[in-house]
């Protein structure tokens, strides 16, 4: 990994948040994600389940976490299973967890080679009345692919048949979305690092650059600071591709007089960031640019003033929805008419702002979190406003994380330059 080391303590405060809401009597097991093949020998970089990391701080395939509260011996509370290392693995893929470095990097006591998990599971099972499995419930998730939890869950379910089985996810959702301080630190140095990195490109991008070229001034800057990459796949999307919500071919010349989206995030400690800018290729905004862009602006600043604790994110959607009408009407896009004729589900100024306005980012760029319940201080969303005008080759939208404190909310990106006239300046600079 190219991340620092995490203080244990996270993970110590993290399993005891879980450990406390589990059902008397209970065993909470999660399994590593695969190391997934391409063609040949060939294999995707490895990415940890972040449920089993958010737990352990483990960021090693093959592993496995299991959690028993009431376990009568006190050891066997909290388990850690892994790969067992030796030279031959050593040599051609590199040192491997401990079970001191486990242990330093957990704070679990009890960490077992992967070999013993049967046999300790045996043990457990008859020890335990509930079992929670794991299970990806993220409400956009695509379960096409099978992962280790999901083979798990089958197995356990057909050698265990008697036991009583209930779902961690629901618990994990909810204590995920609520942040501790050293996660805030972990997203705040991956939005400084996205910071270093549109820093760079706002004085690299000209007419006549490509957008891989722009995506490769961005990796560059993500990498020298100590991040493993992008936290999603990259949007550099100029002209007419900006409007274009998912594009990410990145493959087209910037032209003067074109307006580039930029959708980029860092990853820094498996946390991630999400930023959007909107960038005049010739260094500075037109007219008509400008005033769509202040558009958004306008949006963006009002959705922060709203985005407290305590609000439900349908409710804080509408209100945006209604700013946002306000603004295309002075654009000229919508009419009084317009609204008064329009859809209640599906308003006017969804022509032209399709999308949400906030999401959950954390371990996952959309990250779990229940949208149904009220806003929890200490939660980080995003805001990110748009308006996507295809008849007149424009996209705007402006992105940036936000933590939401009881008493404030902060951007964690209000460093990096989000005014029209300071995107100009540092193009200028």
């Amino acid at each position: 990994m190219k991340y620092l080391p995490i203080d244990s303590q996270l993970f110590v405060k993290n399993r005891k948040k879980l450990m406390e809401l589990m059902m008397p009597g209970s065993l909470a097991i999660f399994n590593a994600n695969d190391i997934f093949p391409t063609n040949a020998d060939g294999t995707m970089a490895f990415r940890q389940n972040n449920d089993l990391f958010y737990l352990s701080g483990v960021d090693q395939e093959e592993s496995i976490l299991m959690l028993f509260p009431d376990a009568p011996n006190e050891k066997h509370r909290e388990v850690l299973f892994l790969k067992e290392t030796n030279e031959e693995i050593a040599i051609w893929e590199g040192e491997k967890l401990t079970k001191e470095t486990a242990f330093k990097t957990s704070g679990i006591k009890t960490v077992f080679w992967l070999k013993d998990f049967h046999k300790t599971l045996r043990t457990l099972m008859y020890e335990a009345e509930t079992i929670y499995l794991n299970d990806n419930e993220h409400l956009r998730a695509d379960t096409a692919v099978q992962t280790r939890d999901d083979r798990f869950r089958k197995w356990c379910r057909e050698k265990y048949p008697l036991h009583n089985y209930e779902r961690v996810a629901p618990i994990l959702n909810s204590l995920r979305a609520v942040k501790e301080p050293e996660e805030i630190e972990m997203m705040q140095t991956a939005c400084n690092i996205t910071g270093k990195a549109v820093n760079r490109v706002l004085q690299f991008i000209k007419p006549g650059v490509m957008e891989y070229e722009i995506e490769a001034e961005l990796m560059h800057e993500f990498l020298r600071n100590r991040s493993r990459g992008f936290a999603y796949t990259p949007i550099i999307a100029s002209g007419f591709s900006a409007c274009v919500l998912h594009y990410i071919e990145n493959n087209q010349e910037c032209k003067e007089g074109d307006v580039i989206l930029m959708d980029i995030g860092a990853e820094y400690g498996n946390y991630a960031s999400d930023l959007t800018r909107s960038i005049p290729v010739s260094g500075k905004f037109t007219a008509r640019q400008r005033e769509v862009y202040e558009s958004v602006l306008n949006v963006f600043k009002k959705a922060k003033a709203i985005l407290r604790p305590g609000i439900i994110i349908a409710d804080y959607h509408a209100r945006v929805g209604e700013y946002m009408t306000e603004e295309l009407i002075k654009l000229g896009l919508l009419t009084e008419k317009d609204v008064e004729n329009q859809n209640p589900d599906w308003p006017a100024y969804k022509k032209f702002f399709m999308h949400g306005t906030s999401h959950y980012i954390g371990l996952d760029v959309h990250d779990v979190g229940n949208y149904y319940s009220p806003v929890e201080a200490g939660s980080v969303f995003t805001i990110e406003p748009g308006i996507y005008i295809r008849e007149e080759n424009l996209g705007i939208r402006l992105e940036n994380d936000f933590y939401i404190g009881e008493d404030e909310t902060i951007d964690l990106m209000a460093h990096i330059p989000l005014e029209a006239d300071d995107i100009e300046a540092a193009m200028k600079s």
